[in-house]
C-alpha cells in the first residue's frame, strides 16, 4: 500500500512539473510575442515620427515678369539649391492664374528639399559642402526650420520627395471599402441568415459550408487573380479604379461576415425563437424581430474585422492595378486610384532614404486606422449588449 501511495505521490509531482513547465513556457511565449510588438512599434515610430515633420525656407520672394517664366527668378539665387523643386515649377503656373501679382513682393516659407530636409534630421543625405554651410547659416538665421509636414496629408504621390503625400491613397482606400461595405455586408449577412435559419440541413447546404469555410483560407492574391478575370477581363470593369478593388476585397471579406453571422446567430438562445413561435410569429418575424437584433453585436464585430483585415490586403489590389502612380484624388468609383497599402508598398521601393520615412509614416497612419477599426468594433458589441 506504501509503495501504491509512493507512485501516487511521484505521478502528481510530476504532473505539477509539466504544468509549470507548460504555465511557464507560455508566459514566455506570451512575453516575447509583446517584446517583439513593442519592438516593431518603437521601431516603426523612430523611423515614422520624423515624416510628420518637413523642412520650410523662409525667403523674400519677388514676382517679376521673368518669374511667370522660370520659378527661379523669383527667389534668391542663394536659396534656389536648398528650394524644393515643387515650389519652384509652381510659381510659373501661380502667376499665370493671377496676373494681377506681377510686381508684388511677399515672404514665404517654401518647401524645402529632401536633402535639407534629411540633414536636418541629422538622418544620411547628398548636400555638398557649400550646401551644408549655406543650410547652417540660414538655420542660424531662423530661416530654416522642421515644421509640422502638411503635405503629407493635403497631397497625393509624387516622385520628389519632400512632396509625396497620402492624400490620394487615404480618399482610394475610403472608395475601395465603401464598395466593399456595400456588397460584402449585404450579401454576407442574407447569406449566413438563410443557411443558418431557413436552408434545410442537406447535403447541397453542407456543401456550400465546406466551400465557404475553404474559401476563408485561400491566399488572397487568389481573389486578385479571380478579380482579374471575372470584374476586369470579363465584365470589363475599369482596371486600377475602386470599383474593380472594392469588388474584388468583396470576394475575399465575403467568407468571413458569412462565417462571423453564423456563429452570432448561433449564439442566440433557442428558447427565443421558441417563445416567438409560441406567440404565432412566423419564422421571418422571429429572425427579424427577435434573432437578428440580439445576434447584431457579433455580426457588426465580425463586419468591421473583416474590412479592417481588407483594408491591410496589398496583394489583390497589386493584381487589379492599383498600385499604379496617382498623385491626384479621384473623382469617381471608376477613375483609377491608389489604396494606402499598395502606396506603402510603392514608397518602400524608392531609393530616395526620404522616402524610407514616408514608408514608416504610412505604416503608422494604416496601423491608426486598423486600430481605430478594432476599437470600434469592441465599442459598438458592448453598446449593443447593453442596449438588447
Amino acid at each position: 500500500m506504501s509503495q501504491t501511495f509512493d507512485d501516487i505521490s511521484h505521478q502528481l509531482k510530476r504532473r505539477h512539473r509539466k504544468s509549470a513547465r507548460l504555465k511557464w513556457m507560455s508566459m514566455g511565449a506570451l512575453g516575447l510575442a509583446g517584446l517583439f510588438l513593442l519592438w516593431f512599434f518603437s521601431d516603426m515610430l523612430n523611423k515614422g515620427l520624423p515624416a510628420f515633420q518637413q523642412a520650410y525656407v523662409q525667403a523674400e520672394m519677388h514676382y517679376s515678369e521673368e518669374a511667370s517664366k522660370d520659378g527661379r527668378k523669383a527667389i534668391d539665387k542663394a536659396l534656389v539649391p536648398v528650394v524644393s523643386r515643387t515650389e519652384v515649377r509652381g510659381i510659373p503656373l501661380m502667376l499665370r492664374n493671377n496676373p494681377d501679382m506681377i510686381g508684388d513682393r511677399e515672404t514665404r516659407w517654401l518647401l524645402a528639399n529632401s536633402q535639407v530636409d534629411q540633414y536636418l534630421k541629422d538622418h544620411r543625405h547628398k548636400l555638398s559642402g557649400n550646401e551644408v554651410a549655406t543650410v547652417d547659416n540660414l538655420v542660424e538665421s531662423g530661416q530654416v526650420a522642421l515644421k509640422f509636414n502638411r503635405a503629407f496629408f493635403t497631397q497625393g504621390d509624387s516622385k520628389i520627395a519632400e512632396s509625396a503625400g497620402i492624400l490620394s491613397a487615404v480618399v482610394g482606400t475610403v472608395m475601395t471599402m465603401i464598395v466593399t461595405l456595400a456588397i460584402a455586408f449585404p450579401i454576407g449577412v442574407m447569406t449566413a441568415i438563410y443557411l443558418e435559419e431557413f436552408a434545410p440541413d442537406n447535403r447541397f447546404t453542407q456543401a456550400i459550408e465546406i466551400n465557404i469555410n475553404n474559401l476563408a483560407a485561400i491566399p488572397s492574391i487568389l481573389f486578385g487573380l479571380l478579380g482579374l478575370a471575372i470584374f476586369i477581363n470579363f465584365f470589363g470593369v475599369p482596371r486600377s479604379s475602386p470599383l474593380a478593388g472594392g469588388m474584388t476585397l468583396a470576394l475575399m471579406t465575403l467568407p468571413v461576415i458569412i462565417i462571423s453571422t453564423r456563429t452570432a446567430l448561433r449564439s442566440v438562445p433557442d428558447s427565443i425563437r421558441h417563445a416567438a413561435f409560441g406567440v404565432g410569429c412566423s419564422r421571418w418575424q422571429v429572425v427579424r424581430d427577435h434573432v437578428l437584433p440580439l445576434a447584431m453585436p457579433g455580426i457588426m464585430t465580425g463586419s468591421i474585422i473583416g474590412l479592417a483585415q481588407a483594408m491591410g490586403e496589398t496583394a489583390p489590389l497589386i493584381i487589379v492595378g492599383m498600385v499604379a502612380f496617382i498623385p491626384d484624388v479621384g473623382a469617381s468609383f471608376t477613375n483609377a486610384a491608389t489604396v494606402l497599402p499598395a502606396q506603402i508598398f510603392t514608397w518602400a521601393s524608392e531609393p530616395d532614404q526620404a522616402f524610407v520615412e514616408k514608408t514608416a509614416g504610412g505604416i503608422l497612419v494604416l496601423l491608426s486606422i486598423l486600430i481605430f477599426l478594432n476599437a470600434s468594433a469592441v465599442v459598438l458589441r458592448k453598446k449593443f449588449e447593453r442596449r438588447w
